[in-house]
C-alpha cells in the first residue's frame, strides 16, 4: 500500500493520478474534506481506500496500521501563508508529520514529506538546499516556520539519511482549484481575463523592482509529481531537496503567458499590495537545484510559457478541468 496524505489536495490529487497512470491503484488516501471541492480532485481517481486524516493519526499513534506499507508521500498540510492561528499550525503541520515520520522509520517505510520554499523567508540567506544553509534560516510568515521546524528536526535527529523532504516553490496546474485565495496566480490570472479581459498584479513597494517584475521560482504541478515518482522508487535518496526550475520569472512573464495561451493581447493592470502582506512579502525566490540534479534526478521541466499553455489549454478551458 502507498498512502498519501493530502492525498484530495493539489499536489497530493496530482501524485495519485500520476500513480494511476503508472498502473497503480493499492492507494490509501488520507484527508480532510470539509464543505468545499476538494472532493471533485478524487472523482476521477482510482484508490483503494479513503481515511479522514483525523482517524490515520489515531491508527499512526495507536500503531494499528495492520496492512503492508510499502511508502508514506506526506502532502497534506494547512498551506495558508496567511493563517494567523500558529496552534493550528503547529499541530497540522508539524506535530502530525513529526509523528509519522517518527512511524515510518520505525517501520523502516519509504517517508517523503513536503516542506516549502516559504522556509527561506526574505531570500537574505539565498536559496541553497545545503543543510548548513537550512539550520540557519529565518521564516517570515508562520506557515513558513511550521515546515521549518520540522526539517530542522530532520537535521538534528540525523534522519536526514532516512527520510526526503520535498521544498516546493510556486507550484500551478490542475487540481489546485477548492484552494481559494491560495490558488496560483496562473489560475486567477486565467479568470480575471475570462471575466474582465485584464490581468491585475500588484505594483512593487521595494526600490529595484519595478511593477510587475518581482520574481519567482514557478514549476508545474507535473514536473513536480515526475519527482515524486523519481524519489518514490529510489529509496536510497534522501536528504531535504529544493524542487524549482531553478530559473526566476517575473509575475509581468506569467501574465503574458496566459494571455499568450489564450491567443490575446496582453492587458495588465497594477494595484496596491495590501498592507497586510507587504511585510512578508517575497520578492524574489529561485531554487539552487544542485543538490537534486546530484543526486541523479533527471531535471526535464516545462518551461513556463510550456506549463502555462498546457494549463490553459488542456485544462482550464475544459468543462472537466481536472486531471
Amino acid at each position: 500500500m502507498i498512502i498519501v496524505t493530502g492525498g484530495a489536495g493539489f499536489i497530493g490529487s496530482a501524485f495519485v493520478w500520476k500513480l494511476n497512470e503508472e498502473g497503480i491503484d493499492n492507494i490509501l488516501i488520507v484527508d480532510h474534506l470539509g464543505r468545499g471541492d476538494k472532493w471533485k480532485n478524487l472523482a476521477g481517481r482510482r484508490y483503494y481506500d479513503f481515511v479522514h486524516k483525523d482517524t490515520f493519526l489515531e491508527m499512526v499513534l495507536g500503531d494499528r496500521i495492520s496492512f503492508e506499507v510499502k511508502a508514506v508521500v506526506h502532502m497534506g498540510a494547512c498551506s495558508s501563508t496567511t493563517e494567523r492561528d500558529a496552534d493550528y499550525l503547529m499541530r497540522n503541520n508539524y506535530f502530525y508529520t513529526r509523528a509519522l515520520a517518527a512511524w515510518a522509520v520505525r517501520k523502516d517505510v519509504r517517508f517523503i514529506y513536503a516542506s516549502s520554499a516559504a522556509t527561506y523567508g526574505d531570500g537574505s540567506l539565498g536559496f541553497s538546499d545545503e543543510d548548513a544553509v537550512t539550520l540557519k534560516l529565518r521564516p517570515i510568515n508562520m506557515y513558513g516556520y511550521s515546515k521549518h521546524v520540522f526539517d530542522l528536526g530532520v537535521l538534528r535527529n540525523e534522519m536526514q539519511n532516512r527520510v526526503a523532504g520535498i521544498k516546493f516553490f510556486n507550484v500551478y496546474g490542475p487540481n489546485e482549484y477548492h484552494k481559494e485565495d491560495m490558488r496560483s496566480v496562473v489560475h486567477k490570472a486565467y479568470g480575471q481575463v475570462r471575466d474582465t479581459g485584464k490581468v491585475r498584479l500588484f505594483r512593487s513597494h521595494r526600490e529595484g523592482y519595478k511593477d510587475g517584475e518581482q520574481l519567482r521560482d514557478f514549476i508545474y504541478v507535473k514536473d513536480c509529481v515526475e519527482v515524486l515518482w523519481w524519489f518514490l522508487n529510489r529509496p536510497e535518496a534522501n536528504g531535504i531537496y529544493n524542487l524549482g526550475t531553478g530559473q526566476a520569472r517575473t509575475w509581468k512573464d506569467l501574465a503574458r503567458s496566459v494571455f499568450a495561451a489564450l491567443e490575446l493581447e496582453p492587458r495588465i493592470e497594477y494595484i496596491d499590495m495590501p498592507e497586510a502582506v507587504r511585510d512578508q512579502y517575497q520578492y524574489f525566490t529561485e531554487a539552487r537545484m544542485e543538490k537534486l540534479r546530484a543526486s541523479g534526478c533527471p531535471l526535464a521541466f516545462h518551461t513556463l510559457e510550456e506549463g502555462i499553455r498546457d494549463y490553459v489549454v488542456n485544462y482550464l478551458r475544459k468543462t472537466d478541468p481536472f486531471l
